[in-house]
């Protein structure tokens, strides 16, 4: 892509989609393994307590306290696991996007450079996930919870008085459900380019929201076919891997006697769960790389960033402030914790960031002769 910048199709998108993980499948798998191991581990963790309270002699009297405190510490546990596991989907999801970002335009990738680029903003890239995971999951079932508790309390009552119209509220139900689905399908949309824009953008979280709504135009319906396909893939791979799972649990001597029947249930739960973990390991770069490539279809039919692109590895554009970015290889690597966007410093990504992009650094900067090049204004415009 880096060569040949285009407008593209969306059979030439997953192609190309298709062609970067194939060539870097294991830093891309890689990537997206660490939240989907550590989910893995956890809910290994919790099948193996469970077998193991269900293996030992069950006391006659249990105690009300213990028990209750074993409750709260096993609710706490899963609490906190939750919030790690969405803490580190976060950082995994900008890793993701940096990397497919750089492998699209033909640079080099690792998966400890991208996980490292990822940490520098790590708060603002865990802010703008748990933004869309409120705003696409959350809101919708918080709201069907409340048309369910309502419609239920309505109901209800109006049993007591003897008033029909039990049909009716199912049809409200059902229509509302369809309402919530649609808001859910249309939000994913919209904020399907969020995390391309923060990543390479160097955004903040409500910028880069809003910016994903902008770029979003013209192509959602290019992403919802994606999105389709992507998750025929997951399905299908979810059954190549189940269905011999499951023969050869059949086949086994004995698996389906008493004696063996829960240390089997416990077996085949942990495959399902672990084959399911891993199909969500291997689609997860489909995503990132895919989406990564519609953020910079939309900026090349929007704002002509292959123009822009090529003029940056010509040497013909110069960011005024900071002239080290000229190279789209160069990049700084230094730390700053978590808070490396409002340190000032320059970024792999600021030469490439848009017009009226709100950064200090111009969004596509001023065109400056380099120096000691006799290049005139005539050649210059042979060359664009």
């Amino acid at each position: 892509m880096a060569d040949s910048l285009h407008p593209s199709t969306l059979g030439e998108i997953l192609d190309r989609t298709a062609h970067l993980y194939r060539v870097r499948f294991l830093v891309f798998l890689g990537i997206a393994s660490f939240p989907i191991g550590l989910l893995l581990v956890y809910a290994g963790g919790i099948a193996l307590l469970v077998s193991w309270a269900n293996t030992g002699e069950k006391p006659q009297n249990v105690d009300p306290t213990g028990y209750a405190i074993a409750v709260f510490s096993l609710v706490a546990i899963g609490f906190a696991a939750l919030a790690l596991f969405l803490g580190v989907s976060a950082l995994a999801a900008a890793a993701m996007n940096h990397a497919a970002s750089r492998a699209s335009l033909g640079q080099t990738i690792t998966i400890r450079d991208s996980y490292k680029a990822a940490w520098r903003r790590g708060w603002r890239a865990i802010g703008l996930y748990f933004v869309e995971i409120i705003a696409i999951w959350v809101l919708p079932f918080g709201a069907w919870f409340v048309l369910v508790f309502l419609s239920a309390g309505i109901a209800a009552l109006m049993a007591s008085l003897g008033i029909g119209g039990g049909g009716f509220f199912f049809l409200i139900e059902f229509l509302v459900v369809v309402g919530l689905a649609v808001y859910g399908f249309w939000i994913a949309l919209q904020l399907s380019l969020a995390f391309p824009t923060f990543v390479v953008e160097q955004m903040g979280v409500w910028a880069a929201l809003r910016r994903s709504f902008s770029l979003a135009k013209g192509t959602r319906g290019r992403i919802l076919l994606l999105y389709l396909l992507c998750a025929a893939l997951n399905w299908i791979l979810s059954m190549a891997v189940m269905f011999p799972v499951l023969i050869g649990m059949a086949l086994i001597r004995g698996a389906g006697s008493p004696q063996n029947a829960q240390t089997f249930g416990i077996v085949l739960a942990l495959v399902i769960y672990g084959s399911g973990f891993l199909v969500q390991a291997l689609t997860r770069p489909v995503y990132g790389i895919a989406l990564m490539l519609f953020y910079y279809d939309q900026r090349i039919r929007q704002e002509g960033f292959d123009i822009e692109w090529m003029m940056l590895k010509a040497g013909l554009i110069v960011p005024a402030d900071h002239p080290a970015q000229l190279l789209p290889e160069g990049g700084n690597d230094s730390s700053h914790g978590w808070s490396g966007a409002e340190s000032g410093e320059a970024t792999p990504m600021d030469a490439l960031s848009p017009v009226g992009a709100g950064r200090s650094i111009p969004a596509i900067p001023a065109i400056h002769p380099v120096e000691n090049d006799p290049t005139t204004e005539h050649e210059l415009g042979e060359t664009l």
